[in-house]
């Protein structure tokens, strides 16, 4: 398994967010996330990545705590702006991704230019590589924010709703690639986009306090308007 959950709980003050969640994400699935707004969508992506500790139960990630598999995690946020004028390309973005497999004083190797490269071509990034990352438009620097995440090979990529109000063309590309990963990679991402993902993930998770399981053919018209219930109970159940 790449994430076993076990009775995992977590409130924030008297206010439960996630509670005796048990959940198993198998190595090479690719897995969307869906769920009204405050279900804890975010908060299980920060639980996977070590962010914060479950009050209760536990989180393996390959078998071992998320802080100690935290440099096997790749992560892409949700869309956001640093000043324009910050003296980062998107180049030097990307490469900071391949930071956690040198030392902080290391300059950065060959093989860690080479992929550098190799995610900027392959994200259709090459003629923006020498552009202020803070000057790209939405679509582009989500593009690099996936450069980034892709550049450290990651076992386990989690994504925070990143293609929510891109571009046309940057959803394209963005889904491609994750789609190319497929069965290589494990892929988590956070999504209202249902309509977009059910032909290609292999399961969906309703996320709202605890979490349901749904195979893409569950996936009813009224979640993908955003209209959120919870799940149907099948025959038998």
């Amino acid at each position: 398994m790449a994430i076993e959950i076990n009775r995992l709980s977590f409130s924030r003050g008297e206010i439960p967010i996630l509670d005796r969640v048990d959940l198993e994400i198998a190595q090479g699935e690719f897995v969307g996330i869906f769920g009204p707004n405050g279900g804890g969508k975010t908060t299980l992506l920060k639980l996977l990545m070590g962010l914060i500790e479950p009050q209760k139960g536990t989180i393996r990630i390959f078998g071992k705590t998320a802080e100690e598999n935290r440099h096997r995690i790749g992560y892409v946020p949700q869309i956001h702006r640093i000043d324009p004028d910050f003296p980062i390309t998107l180049e030097e973005l990307v490469l900071l991704g391949r930071r956690p497999k040198r030392l902080f004083f290391e300059r950065f190797s060959k093989e860690d230019r080479d992929a550098c490269d190799h995610w900027i071509y392959r994200l259709g990034l090459k003629a923006y590589r020498k552009q202020a990352y803070g000057k790209l438009s939405g679509g582009l620097a989500q593009r690099a924010l996936l450069a980034r995440a892709l550049v450290s090979e990651p076992e386990l990529i989690l994504l925070d709703e990143p293609t929510a109000n891109i571009d046309a063309q940057s959803l394209a590309i963005f889904l491609e690639a994750l789609q190319e990963l497929q069965g290589e990679r494990t892929i988590v991402l956070v999504t209202h986009d249902l309509r977009t993902l059910t032909q290609r993930a292999d399961r969906f998770l309703y996320v709202q306090g605890g979490i349901a399981s749904l195979a893409p053919s569950e996936i009813c018209g009224h979640y993908a308007l955003g209209l959120y219930h919870a799940p149907l109970q099948k025959a038998g159940v």
